[in-house]
C-alpha cells in the first residue's frame, strides 16, 4: 500500500514509519518539524530513516530517502491547505495515518492557538483530502486524556468522555467528533486509537520517562507529581506499533465486521503506580533518585488504565512488554544515544 504518515518526525510516527517500510509499503512520512521540543532529535530520528537534515529542512517539497527508496518525506504544515490538498493529488495514497498534532497537556495552558492551528484546523484539512481523493482508511491519533475526569476504571471506549480537562484533551475530542461526521457523511472508514502513556527509545524530552532519566543521570532531583499519588497506563512503543500498523494493513470495507467509524483504546492494559515506573528506573539506571514532591498539575489526571478488549477482538491486539524490559531498553538506546550527540 502506499500510506501518509503525519508526524513522521514525531516519537510515534517514526517508528510506524520504520514498521512500515520494513512490511514493504511504500511510505510518505510528513511533519512541520516544530521546536515544541529539540529538533535535533527530530532530524536525528529522520536521518535514521535516510532523511538528511539539509533536506528536511525545506517546506513543500518531497524528497526520497537515500536508505530506502520506498520512504519520502515532505516537510508540511497540516494545516496549509494548498500545499495538503496537491500532496494528495500527486501520491495517490491508499492508507492516511495522522499522528501529527500538538502534543503535551501543560503546554496547552500556555499556548492554547497552537492546538487550534494543529489538532482542529489541520485535522480537518485531512479530513477533507481524505473525503476528495477517496481514501480508503483514515487512521489517527486519539489520547487517553479525552477521559478527563471520568472516575471508571479501567477505561472503556463506551463511557463517556464529556469532560476533558485540558485543551489537549478537548482537541482530541474535537477530532473524534469530526471524523464520525466525515464517517457518516461520506462513507469512508475512520480509526481513532486513544494512546496510554507511551515511552521507549527515541521518545519525547517532555516525557516522564526521558525527563526522569535525564535528571537522575545529571545528579539532579526529579519532580513527582501529586506526590507520587498517580498511576498510568504505560505503553512500550513497539506495542504501540504493532497495533496501529495491524490497524493500516486490515482492510475495512467488506472485510470486517465493524462501523466504519470507530474508536479504540491502545494501551499495555494494566495500570502503573508512578512508584513503581521510578524504581524501575532507578535499579536500570543504578542510582537512587532524590525526588522533589509536587502537588497535581492543572489539566493532569490522577490515574489512567485502558480496557483494550474490541482491539484484541477485532485486531488480535496483545500488549506483551513489562515495565522493566521496557524502560531498560529506554535507558540503553538514551546512553548510546547521548554518548554521541
Amino acid at each position: 500500500m502506499k500510506v501518509l504518515v503525519t508526524g513522521a518526525a514525531g516519537f510515534i510516527g517514526y517508528h510506524v514509519c520504520q514498521n512500515l517500510i520494513k512490511n514493504g509499503h511504500q511510505v510518505v512520512g510528513l511533519d512541520n518539524i516544530n521546536d515544541y521540543y529539540d529538533v535535533n532529535l527530530k532530524y536525528n530520528r529522520l536521518e535514521d530513516l535516510g532523511i538528511s537534515k539539509k533536506d528536511a529542512s525545506g517546506f513543500d517539497s518531497i524528497t526520497t530517502s537515500t536508505e530506502n527508496a520506498n520512504f519520502k518525506f515532505v516537510r508540511m504544515n497540516l494545516e496549509n491547505r494548498e500545499a495538503m490538498p496537491k500532496l494528495f493529488e500527486s501520491e495517490r495514497f491508499n492508507v492516511v495515518c495522522n499522528l501529527a498534532a500538538q502534543a503535551g497537556v501543560r503546554y496547552s495552558l500556555e499556548n492554547p492557538e497552537a492546538y487550534i492551528d494543529s489538532n482542529i484546523v489541520g485535522f480537518l484539512n485531512i479530513l477533507e483530502c481524505c473525503r476528495n481523493f477517496k481514501i480508503e482508511h483514515l487512521v489517527y491519533a486519539s489520547s487517553s486524556s479525552v477521559y478527563g475526569t471520568n472516575k471508571e476504571i479501567p477505561f472503556t471506549t463506551d463511557q463517556q468522555v464529556d469532560n476533558p480537562i485540558s485543551l489537549y484533551a478537548a482537541s482530541k475530542k474535537s477530532n473524534e467528533l469530526m471524523a464520525h461526521t466525515y464517517s457518516h457523511l461520506y462513507g469512508f472508514p475512520t480509526t481513532g486509537l486513544r494512546f496510554f502513556t507511551v515511552y521507549g527509545p527515541w521518545g519525547r524530552p517532555d516525557m516522564a520517562l526521558f525527563l526522569f532519566t535525564k535528571a537522575i543521570t545529571q545528579g539532579n532531583p526529579i519532580k513527582v507529581f501529586n506526590k507520587g499519588n498517580m498511576q498510568r497506563d504505560f505503553t512500550y512503543v513497539d506495542d504501540i506499533v504493532e497495533g496501529v500498523v495491524r490497524i493500516i494493513e486490515k482492510p475495512i470495507n467488506g472485510n470486517m465486521d465493524r462501523d466504519l467509524y470507530k474508536v479504540y483504546n491502545i494501551g499495555n492494559s494494566n495500570s502503573v503506580k508512578l512508584g513503581d515506573f521510578i524504581k524501575a528506573i532507578e535499579q536500570n539506571l543504578e542510582v537512587e533518585a532524590e525526588k522533589t514532591l509536587m502537588p497535581m498539575q492543572p489539566g493532569d489526571v490522577e490515574k489512567t488504565w485502558a480496557d483494550v478488549a474490541d482491539l484484541e477482538r477485532d485486531y488480535g491486539y496483545r500488549p506483551n512488554t513489562p515495565i522493566n524490559e521496557g524502560v531498560r531498553k529506554f535507558i540503553n538506546w538514551y546512553k548510546n544515544y547521548y554518548s554521541k550527540h
